[in-house]
């Protein structure tokens, strides 16, 4: 029986070609969107889930808030991670990674290499975490100073094997030079991880004054024994704040007790966050790495089910479209004596086979399309990820799932025809049906609308980032990494190439205006004594005479800093949010700021100046409070350039350099790439966006192309009957359109207001943000219109043209 099925449902496919590639085609699209948005979805739910004792581990966030200052780190002190584990007997283990961000000069050969993924670990590191081990002892690594854990590929890279580089040295520059012996070879650390480091250097190799809970320069992990509830002993450890925390910040700020201090609106507080929830529920600042956003996971799943949904929706109207062809069929073999749960069966298999099709054809579309995917998504998924048990079975499921959900109001559908009504062709599909069939085509256009306006929307934001008055012009500057040249050669070097004719100005530029920049935050009082009351944090950069002019940046009142002041030493420039939160907004010319170290030797420093605000940070956030200070900060390097030939200017300037430098890399960028770089993923899912909001529309005018067909066959004699009468083709071809229209415009006024909503929401993330105009709706309702129209015109002029005559002599 089933043999038979399959061999009717393959010939009624050959037999009717162009209905079947039509069905397929939508089919596979479909099918090949939601595999592909599937793969994504689970590779960002999978991340940290490789560790054996993911369950258990916790990274330490902080947030503190202080004089309207609030800051939520995922960085906390050294001590704070060592302390759990030492008075908490609820804490199996800690580990702490210092200077991610940063890099380290590498040599290899005669060379020295920019490794930028490096990170200082503690010699719990593969007890906590799950980095299988080639060579090497686990237990021993990174117990010595000058020590190193380091990756295959960074072992294949230096040495040509793991095994060739066990216990061979590695030499880096920093500050001076220092050799680091290999302890192991670990597997390259795992896609799907929120830190991606390839070198791990032993933390006694750290120059830093260790012990102090005040500074926030670790990433630290906690590893809790088994069946320990994080959040109740997140509440528990709190008490750290009491007896370590509050004792040294007394050391700088007078405060009588924590009550007090967080009854003026401050607070400070330390909070465990699961390791596999940080890569899509934590933004914080510091982040290791740029974390994905559970709001895309349920946006693209969402987006996923619905194209799915079109897909059968399209083979639902396609297949009732078709009706009258089959009726005639389904007559004959009722008077036959063939059941109608036999006849349900035989559409049901056929539909199935037709996804079975689609299945292979979406596939096939899955492996072509996988790279570009992957490009625009920032994401490396390997079409292997399909050969994942849970994939398999999700596949293997597809075509008898969707293909009976796809098939199975069609096959009542047929089925239900009543022989002496199709044979006299008298059968009609009935008002409810039309209903449902209706139904469905708005629900296309109206998840169509919602991607037109997502996509317009995330856009204009895009271009709003790119356009948006930042305060400074980062256009046209070149930003070199000075960091292989001794310090006493870096102002030679900067003089040198600032002679070029090409560059119009310089300056060192080691804090940038960008997120990934280096950073560095003082609490800072008004008053000798710092209290509550008149203590404010805030963001401190050591700048040259030249930056601010040099990177285009205003100055609204007082000075730049001068060489003809001998006294700038001991000057700040504040911008105007500092000036703001100090408390000096009538004249802040003069006024003084101070701060101390924890021997409550106090620095006393002088506003000379105060420059417009700036986003030195994400358009995410609000321009926070700035200093400028004289100082060192020579490792960046920021030239202004004006050039056609940009590609002979940098050969220019390496030239320059390695009459400095052999042996040290050049390393270079813009800094307007570095600017767009902190909007990757908004650019990334507005890629995605576009391309599945053009592939919903195109399969859901396949549903419209059907329910066009299906009321065209329907109306054939009434058609004949108005030409006959004198009706025009234009007349015609308006009356087969309005009801579409009708279902467009419906569409639209549903799916609108949900559109608004869910941008809005998206839009909440950002402080600098456009705001939805009425046009966005507008250019959306038309773009619906047109497609819509497009799509019927060839069916409608078809059914406008045809000979009266033979209309009428349809039966």
């Amino acid at each position: 029986m089933l043999r038979n099925y399959f061999k009717i449902a393959w010939r009624n496919i050959l037999k009717h070609r162009g209905f079947s590639i039509i069905n397929i085609v939508g089919l596979s699209l479909g099918i090949a969107c939601f595999v592909l948005i599937a793969m994504f979805v689970t590779d960002e739910l999978s991340y940290d889930k490789y560790n054996t004792k993911a369950d258990r581990i916790y990274r330490i966030n902080s947030d503190i808030l202080f004089a309207g200052v609030e800051r939520s780190m995922a960085l906390s002190s050294d001590p704070i991670s060592v302390t759990l584990k030492d008075d908490y007997p609820e804490v199996e283990n800690y580990c702490r990674f210092y200077g991610s961000g940063g890099s380290k000069l590498v040599k290899k050969g005669s060379q020295f290499i920019q490794e930028h993924r490096v990170a200082h670990a503690d010699s719990t590191l593969l007890d906590v975490f799950t980095l299988p081990v080639i060579v090497g002892d686990a237990k021993k690594a990174l117990t010595e100073p000058n020590t190193v854990v380091i990756t295959k590929t960074v072992a294949e890279r230096y040495f040509g094997s793991p095994q060739l580089a066990l216990g061979q040295m590695l030499e880096t520059q920093d500050s001076d030079t220092t050799l680091y012996k290999v302890d192991a070879v670990i597997e390259d650390v795992p896609k799907n991880s929120h830190f991606d480091y390839e070198f791990f250097f032993s933390m006694e190799n750290v120059d830093y004054e260790f012990g102090h809970y005040l500074s926030h320069n670790f990433y630290s992990y906690v590893l809790l024994k088994e069946g320990v509830d994080h959040q109740a002993f997140n509440t528990k450890f709190q008490d750290v704040i009491l007896k370590y925390i509050l004792p040294q910040l007394n050391q700088y700020i007078q405060i009588d007790n924590l009550a007090d201090f967080e009854a003026k609106g401050n607070k400070l507080s330390y909070s465990l966050e699961p390791l596999t929830d940080i890569h899509l529920h934590s933004s914080r600042e510091f982040e290791i790495k740029a974390n994905g956003n559970i709001q895309y996971v349920y946006i693209f799943s969402a987006t996923a089910l619905f194209i799915l949904l079109i897909a059968c929706i399209n083979f639902m109207n396609l297949t009732t479209a078709r009706a009258s062809g089959r009726a005639k069929e389904v007559g004959i073999r009722k008077v036959l004596g063939t059941e109608r749960k036999s006849l349900i069966g035989q559409f049901l298999i056929e539909s199935i086979l037709v996804v079975t099709i689609a299945l292979g054809l979406a596939l096939f579309f899955v492996w072509g399309l996988l790279g570009w995917f992957n490009t625009i998504s920032g994401k490396e998924i390997l079409i292997s990820s399909l050969l994942d048990y849970r994939f398999i079975v999700f596949l293997g499921l597809l075509p008898i799932v969707v293909g009976i959900f796809a098939g199975i109001y069609p096959a009542f559908f047929l089925s239900a025809f009543k022989p002496i009504s199709v044979l006299k062709g008298t059968f009609t599909s009935g008002h409810k049906k039309h209903l449902l069939r209706n139904s469905l085509v708005v629900f296309q256009f109206a998840t169509s609308i919602i991607l037109i306006v997502g996509t317009i929307v995330i856009y204009q934001q895009l271009n709003h980032i790119q356009n948006t008055n930042i305060g400074f012009n980062k256009e046209q500057v070149l930003v070199i990494d000075n960091s292989g040249i001794p310090m006493e050669s870096r102002l030679a070097l900067r003089n040198e190439v600032e002679a070029i004719s090409d560059v119009t100005s310089a300056s060192f530029a080691g804090f940038l205006p960008i997120s990934a920049s280096s950073r560095s935050d003082t609490t800072f009082s008004t008053e000798t004594v710092m209290t509550e009351d008149n203590g404010f944090n805030m963001q401190n950069w050591t700048v040259d005479y030249e930056y601010i002019s040099n990177l285009g940046m205003e100055m609204v009142d007082g000075r730049d800093f001068s060489r003809e002041f001998g006294t700038d030493s001991t000057a700040v420039i504040l911008n105007e949010s500092a000036v703001e939160l100090a408390g000096f907004k009538d004249d802040p010319i003069g006024k003084h700021i101070y701060t101390s170290d924890r021997n409550r030797n106090i620095t006393e420093y002088t506003v000379i100046g105060v420059v417009k605000d700036f986003n030195f940070e994400s358009l995410r956030q609000d321009v926070g409070a700035l200093s400028m200070f004289l100082g060192d900060n020579s490792w960046v390097s920021a030239y202004r350039v004006e050039t056609s030939d940009i590609f002979s200017l940098i050969s220019k300037i390496e030239d320059k350099y390695r009459s400095f430098s052999t042996s040290m890399p050049f390393d270079y960028n813009f800094l307007d790439e570095q600017f767009n770089d902190m909007y990757r993923q908004e650019q990334s899912v507005g890629m995605i966006a576009i391309t599945f909001a053009i592939l919903a529309i195109i399969i859901a005018c396949l549903g419209l192309f059907g329910l066009a067909t299906y009321i065209a066959e329907q109306r054939t004699k009434e058609i004949g009957i108005r030409k006959v009468l004198g009706a025009t083709v234009p007349n015609i071809i308006a009356m087969l359109s309005a009801d579409f229209i009708k279902l467009v415009v419906l569409a639209f006024i549903i799916g609108a207001p949900l559109a608004w909503f869910l941008m809005n929401k998206w839009l909440e993330d950002f402080a600098y943000r456009i705001s939805l105009s009425w046009w966005i709706f507008a250019v959306t309702v038309v773009l619906a219109l047109c497609i819509a129209l497009l799509t019927l015109s060839f069916r409608a002029i078809k059914a406008a043209l045809a000979n009266p005559v033979t209309s009428l002599r349809t039966e």
